[in-house]
């Protein structure tokens, strides 16, 4: 049995009814025994899924089929297979609709015309990006929060200090960027659909020449691994948290509590926490065995 794979795809286009899309996404996955985490809104779709690969294609074939989601690059990577064969990296299937693909926090101030986004930043492949790089100085922008960019990031780049989307705005507003705005500005997240809402919302803030990674780090380091500009792992959004594109990934994190190298990331350890964070196993482990966690648990 060929180990399961994981597939990462977005696809902006105007919705007249995500609600009818729901339940035929539903279905399909459903019918053909492929979980993970599905979002539609009016702006279209966005979803991590995981699966048998002869299953994951009749899903591909099945949402291609839907005229608005025909032109839509599906992106493909290893995933973990279970003791019977199917993914372990997601348990179940959820597919909601809700007001943003991207909780950014301004669903009114998104525009989608039929050929997408409008007002974005210029894409870029991983190739066209060293090209530019070669020559102008950049600014690398992280669309991402800052437990992600701890662990894995382009050299050099701009982290703004968020641990959730929604404060980007409050950032890019309160002018602690504001000296960026004349300068060349290549954004770049997970796979592609955040800078898809960031680069407009910055364009609107007074930035003028920006531009986004296509198909995010995931695609850059399909092309060039760790012997490019990324330095690190990749956090993503399934039960395996991390990845790494070689096997000399570099240890760019900090474990917040002894300072070692580390692309650990551990949930908050009090149950009222919500929180991640940069924690090496070692410390992890301790805290695990700590009588405050005995008694919390």
């Amino acid at each position: 049995m060929a180990p399961p794979k994981v597939l990462l795809f977005y696809g902006f286009s105007p919705l007249a009814d995500p609600e009818a899309i729901r339940l035929w996404q539903h279905t399909l996955c459903d019918s053909l025994g492929v979980r993970g985490r599905i979002i539609i809104s009016k702006d279209g779709i966005n979803a991590t899924l995981g699966g048998d690969v002869v299953q994951l294609k009749k899903y591909v074939r099945g949402t291609r089929a839907y005229a608005p989601f025909k032109e839509i690059d599906f992106k493909w990577s290893q995933g973990r297979a279970l003791d019977d064969g199917t993914t372990a990296d997601f348990p179940r299937l959820s597919v909601r609709v809700r007001d943003e693909l991207v909780t950014f926090g301004a669903p009114d101030e998104l525009e989608i015309g039929d050929s997408g986004v409008v007002g974005g930043g210029t894409h870029l492949s991983p190739a066209e990006l060293h090209a530019l790089v070669e020559s102008k100085d950049v600014v690398f922008f992280d669309g991402r929060n800052q437990v992600e960019s701890a662990i894995g990031h382009f050299a050099g780049a701009v982290r703004p200090p968020v641990e959730t989307t929604r404060e980007f705005i409050a950032a890019l507003d309160s002018g602690a960027y504001d000296h960026l705005k004349d300068q060349p500005v290549v954004t770049y997240c997970t796979g592609g659909i955040r800078c898809e809402v960031l680069t407009p919302l910055m364009r609107k803030r007074g930035f003028r020449e920006l531009y986004q990674l296509d198909g995010g780090i995931a695609t850059y380091g399909e092309a060039y691994g760790d012997d490019g500009l990324w330095e690190g792992s990749l956090y993503v959004f399934d039960d395996r948290i991390t990845m790494d594109f070689s096997d000399h990934t570099a240890l760019v994190g900090t474990c917040d509590a002894c300072a070692a190298a580390t692309n650990h990331v551990a949930d908050c350890g009090d149950v009222s926490c919500v929180r991640q964070m940069i924690r090496c196993q070692t410390c992890e482990l301790r805290d695990d065995r700590s009588p405050r966690h005995a008694v919390a648990r």
